[in-house]
């Protein structure tokens, strides 16, 4: 961290733990979500942990989402900007969020004020723990000694080359967000139908294949994961999961009987992301050849 030349800057659609901001000394600005009446997270909300998120969840509630605003962006770049240091934007996929171009605002307006400070966001278009894979490997770079401009290119290079792999246990809640049709969640319910699905290049979800069962969908991203694959000894694999860690540790014990080695991190899908995929969502990222 002392190498770094600027300040880094993300949101919570990386769903990284708690501790990575402050071990990396990432700001993170939170995206919210109302549920049951009560606003959570944000700028502001009450506190929620996963696992609590996931139990209301399981019991029915049906929460909604808000994205990062150009107004929230404003004041964490700005504490940056007054410290006189540059900042790099890491942010949620645009395919997803609108939270990307609220950045992006917040940055143009604070160039008007700030004309000697530079403000770069990249558009990350990954989501959940591929945005934090991407946010790990851009922090390598930064603590390198890369200058802001180095970094964001690496970034732009290396975005489109995090691969998403991942599928949920029940196609409601992405019925809910409009990702599946009813008549697609009606019979993949009925028939035990798992989607397989990834984050594309233009950073939306799409569904790239399907799978009878629970065990067969995460043995088919475990498939999916090695024939993407593109990582030397020191590059991590991440896992994020809609609490179901027994699953994760299933997963976790195919990638390592085939790359014994590799460093593993895993955490919650976060409740804003949840609440669109839903429990029993398993996700895997990795670095890639493509998408």
């Amino acid at each position: 961290m002392e190498n770094r030349k600027f300040d880094v800057i993300t949101d919570s659609g990386c769903d990284m733990p708690a501790s990575y901001y402050n071990d990396n000394a990432v700001a993170c600005v939170k995206l919210g979500f109302t549920m049951n009446n009560v606003n959570y997270e944000g700028e502001g909300g009450e506190k929620i942990t996963e696992k609590e998120f996931y139990e209301k969840l399981r019991g029915g509630a049906m929460p909604t989402t808000y994205q990062v605003t150009s107004e929230m962006a404003k004041q964490h770049i700005l504490k940056s900007l007054q410290k006189d240091r540059d900042v790099l934007v890491i942010a949620f996929s645009s395919g997803l969020s609108g939270t990307a171009g609220s950045f992006v605002v917040a940055a143009r307006e604070l160039a008007k004020e700030y004309p000697d400070r530079k403000i770069l966001v990249v558009d990350s278009l990954c989501a959940s723990m591929g945005e934090g894979l991407l946010l790990d490997y851009v922090i390598k770079k930064a603590d390198g000694g890369a200058t802001i401009e180095e970094t964001a290119q690496y970034a732009e290079e290396l975005k489109l080359h995090i691969c998403h792999h991942f599928t949920v246990d029940n196609l409601f809640h992405l019925k809910r967000g409009g990702r599946v049709s009813g008549a697609t969640a009606l019979v993949g319910s009925i028939l035990k139908i798992k989607p397989i699905m990834h984050v594309d290049d233009n950073g939306k979800l799409v569904a790239i294949g399907k799978a009878m069962g629970r065990k067969k969908s995460l043995h088919t991203l475990v498939e999916n994961l090695f024939d993407s694959l593109d990582i030397d000894e020191n590059d991590p694999i991440f896992i994020s999961h809609g609490d179901c860690i027994d699953d994760v540790e299933y997963v976790k014990s195919l990638i390592l009987k085939r790359l014994p080695n590799v460093r593993i991190e895993v955490n919650y899908v976060g409740a804003v992301i949840g609440t669109h995929s839903g429990c029993g969502t398993l996700a895997i990222f990795n670095k890639g050849k493509k998408r």
